[in-house]
């Protein structure tokens, strides 16, 4: 697998998703605006993935730092952790990651700032093997829920692009794949970016698991006529009460799903699980810019000049419509989550 963000030679090297599928370009970013910019105009995306980019965006923003006092070098990190904290709202990973630096900075005020920089670059590569790890766990305890010859219904794109590795929806259908079962995906384009369709099907391919691409409005026809066996997607944030927010569209599917009968499983690492936030009507939705709507991919317009846009990039799927949540501690009825996430 092409590796999404990783650190390299003192930048963080991100593979450049909003040129794929026609070009496979990576983006040496050397100072933490540049990692902003990425994650805010989706060179980067994925809820896991903007996690492990912001924390390495904090530690690039580190190093570029001259104070040699902890006061003065905490008060510049911690801007720096505000800027990219305000790039993508609905992503709770981006969150949880910064915080997770801002402890790491705590733990090691009594260090030279020397050391607490290259403390921080640590950490961020801890959060990265971590969630390769939490992945692959999560794809075990998700293949079991797949049965062999079965048709797999995704949305958006949840693979090894969306995270450090591996992914999280489709590590759940690599897992399925490397033991041997002869399964297919149905790709939803996911309209207005179009990320089933340039992500998901192009990092399916890469790996010879079969998939097909569909159109959003494709779904509900092909579950009718018994094409769907199970559905798997991604989550931006889940709720405490189990509620999900993922890509715009995710709603949609679901509602489908509960109409024919068809499982509706919800793939996810622990990072994912607000429980600051008691449903999903707390969740923030984050609006994108109308010309993703009336142009594909920045190209010709397909929409009269000046009409109106409605462009969320999420929406939340109630807790009632999810068969279950796949993390990497197991298998769980949303309502299980508070109890069992609860630290």
């Amino acid at each position: 697998m092409v590796p999404t963000v990783e650190w390299k030679d003192g930048a963080v090297r991100l593979l450049d998703q909003s040129q794929l599928p026609g070009k496979v370009v990576f983006l040496d970013c050397r100072d933490y605006q540049t990692v902003a910019r990425a994650i805010k105009e989706l060179l980067v995306r994925g809820a896991p993935a903007i996690g492990v980019t912001a924390a390495m965006g904090v530690a690039i923003g580190a190093n570029s730092l001259k104070s040699s006092s902890y006061d003065e070098f905490s008060k510049s990190l911690l801007d720096i952790c505000n800027c990219l904290a305000e790039t993508r709202p609905t992503a709770v990973n981006l969150f949880w990651a910064i915080e997770r630096m801002k402890r790491t900075l705590s733990e090691l005020r009594d260090r030279p700032v020397a050391e607490i920089k290259q403390g921080l670059v640590e950490e961020s590569q801890r959060m990265l093997e971590e969630d390769i790890a939490m992945n692959k766990a999560m794809g075990r305890h998700g293949a079991a829920l797949v049965k062999d010859g079965q048709t797999i219904l995704t949305h958006c794109n949840a693979g090894a692009l969306a995270t450090a590795g591996y992914g999280t929806a489709l590590g759940v259908v690599r897992a399925a794949w490397e033991d041997g079962k002869k399964i297919r995906v149905l790709a939803d384009e996911t309209r207005p970016v179009l990320q089933g369709a340039r992500l998901t099907a192009w990092e399916l391919m890469q790996d010879g698991i079969p998939v097909t691409l569909i159109t959003d409005n494709m779904a509900g026809s092909l579950m009718r006529q018994g094409l769907v066996h199970l559905c798997i997607v991604g989550a931006d944030r889940i709720a405490a009460n189990g509620d999900v927010a993922n890509k715009i569209g995710t709603y949609s599917v679901a509602v489908l799903a509960k109409a024919h009968g068809i499982p509706f499983y919800v793939a996810a690492p622990y990072s994912t699980i607000d429980l600051a936030t008691p449903s999903g009507d707390q969740i923030p939705i984050e609006q994108r810019n109308a010309r993703e709507v009336t142009s594909i991919c920045g190209g010709p317009a397909v929409a009269p000049a000046g009409v109106d846009v409605l462009n969320p990039a999420f929406d939340v799927t109630p807790a009632v419509l999810i068969t279950a949540i796949v993390t990497e501690r197991g298998v769980f009825k949303p309502s299980e989550l508070a109890e069992r996430f609860r630290s």
